[in-house]
């Protein structure tokens, strides 16, 4: 029988991040690269609610629900942007966003 250790959840928490990290880098449309940016956070929220429970600490998973919430708001934001910029230009690539820098 497997015991599964916090060294696993580490790995997939690893996995994950990286996921998220390579869409990021190889994406063009920002739908998607929004999407491995929640990718990355769960990484990091796995591997933050790893430790608090290795050392039974709480304040990880305080930790953990304050990067949820703000997550939350953060694609809340971002998808009412990328609304508003659809709606005037008809795109959501990103070299197309590019020409908001002024």
């Amino acid at each position: 029988m497997m015991v599964i250790t916090p060294t696993h959840f580490l790995v997939v928490s690893v996995l994950i991040f990286s996921a998220g990290a390579m869409g990021v880098l190889v994406r063009r449309d920002a739908v998607g690269v929004f999407m491995c940016i929640e990718l990355m956070l769960g990484g990091v929220n796995l591997t933050i609610l790893t430790f608090a429970r290795m050392f039974n600490d709480f304040a990880g998973q305080a930790f953990t629900l304050t990067i949820i919430a703000v997550a939350a708001a953060e694609a809340a934001v971002g998808l009412a942007l990328m609304i508003v910029y659809y709606r005037s230009k008809k795109n959501v690539s990103l070299e197309e966003m590019n020409s908001l820098k002024g």
